[in-house]
């Protein structure tokens, strides 16, 4: 696996370091991107049910403290005793429980099944609900853990692992791309100019690439409860997302530390996801706000690639000896590509997408290309009109380069940095 996946990660970097990214962009606009996160977001339910389904009583209590406090209580704000040299003792007024409500809906959630546990309302039996069943997972979790290459044995390379790996990786290029939409929405931005996306699909492939050095059984790509946690929350400070990562990679060394997370009852977690990826499914949504609703074409499109994207994993779900065509190998990649929903409702949305006759404007795109396109004069000339809309223009997506480099052929060529004209 370690080999497969650091090849893998290794051609995902390429993908958006070369700027091939750039030229899927030219193709997929807002009907592309809905039926694709959408689909998502319907198989989701599988993962928020088999966590919820343990208790459904507290994972409602979850979803329920978590909604009160985000959306009814959203308006209030919470009254913060401070003292400071310059103003000495005050009340600091900050919507502090809409900013901590998934976290206070967990913990509230974790101690109801404290107490349950220890009232006797669960059965022994009931390991995903109870406080004291996984008590071992941390008490043989060792202190200090540091990953190394080869920890677990030599790297080796399989060509069948990276073929799936493969598919698995344009897979999550797609999805990656409408997550980047999904998210710039949530935070109030435009949508994301080409340079931004390459970046992002580089560094997730270059991630990928690590994780596979150090064994990990996984790569790197965005994730939709994510969104939804930004769109409940209401903090999309990049500050607090460094922060995070720092506190991961620290947790992830401190082996106690990670263990504890391991034992969090099974539908305090289903509650929790219930909320995220709620928010994330209504925010994909949102993204057909700009599409003519009024077409039947775009209608049409949008409700054949759901069909499609429900019925073929369906179907090989009810008959998995369907695809027979002499190669297990090949059966296996055929199958890995069909059962997908994602892939299956967004390939065919984007095929009927661009060879269905639409303006620009009736699909969409020619709102998403006011904001995308990437180039300083043009910034300058629509800046006015962005803020009037988004919170930030279209500069809010550049990295920092020095001015006597902006001018560079360098900055200019490589396709995940934003260019410049004097």
């Amino acid at each position: 696996l370690q080999g497969s996946l650091i090849a893998a990660g290794t051609c995902q970097f390429f993908i958006g370091a070369t700027g091939i990214v750039s030229l899927l962009l030219k193709f997929i606009g807002p009907i592309t991107i809905v039926p694709t996160l959408f689909l998502s977001c319907v198989f989701l339910v599988r993962a928020c049910v088999k966590f919820a389904k343990v208790n459904w009583g507290v994972a409602m209590l979850v979803v329920v403290i978590a909604l009160v406090l985000s959306l009814y209580l959203s308006h209030r704000k919470t009254p913060i005793p401070l003292w400071t040299k310059k103003k000495g003792f005050h009340i600091l007024w900050f919507p502090l429980h809409q900013v901590y409500s998934i976290l206070i809906a967990i913990l509230v959630g974790w101690l109801v099944c404290g107490i349950m546990t220890a009232a006797g309302a669960f059965e022994p039996d009931d390991i995903y609900a109870r406080t004291d069943s996984r008590l071992d997972v941390i008490r043989d979790a060792a202190w200090f853990k540091f990953p190394y290459p080869g920890q677990f044995g030599t790297i080796s390379f399989s060509t069948s692992v990276f073929a799936g790996f493969m598919i698995g990786t344009i897979t999550s290029i797609l999805d990656s791309i409408g997550d980047y939409y999904a998210c710039a929405k949530m935070c109030n931005l435009p949508p994301p100019p080409a340079h931004t996306v390459n970046r992002g699909i580089a560094i997730e492939g270059f991630c990928s690439l690590i994780a596979g050095f150090l064994g990990c059984g996984h790569a790197t790509t965005t994730y939709g409860g994510n969104i939804g946690a930004i769109g409940v929350t209401r903090v999309a400070s990049r500050d607090v997302f460094i922060a995070t990562g720092t506190i991961y990679f620290i947790f992830g060394l401190i082996g106690k530390i990670s263990a504890v997370f391991l034992i969090i009852p099974y539908p305090v977690l289903g509650g929790a996801l219930i909320v995220m990826f709620g928010m994330f499914n209504g925010v994909v949504l949102s993204n057909l706000q700009v599409v003519s609703l009024s077409s039947t074409r775009n209608l049409a499109i949008i409700g054949t690639a759901i069909l499609f994207g429900l019925m073929i994993p369906y179907w090989l779900e009810t008959n998995p000896d369907a695809i027979q065509t002499g190669s297990a190998s090949r059966d296996g990649v055929i199958k890995m590509l069909l059962v997908n929903p994602n892939l299956c409702g967004g390939v065919v949305a984007c095929l009927l997408d661009n060879t269905v006759r639409g303006t620009l404007k009736e699909r969409g795109i020619a709102a998403w290309q006011k904001m995308v396109d990437d180039k300083a004069d043009d910034r300058a000339d629509d800046k006015a009109d962005v803020n009037e809309e988004y919170d930030c223009d279209a500069s809010f997506y550049d990295i920092y380069i020095p001015e006597n480099w902006k001018q560079s052929k360098l900055v200019q060529i490589l396709p995940f940095l934003p260019s410049y004209k004097k």
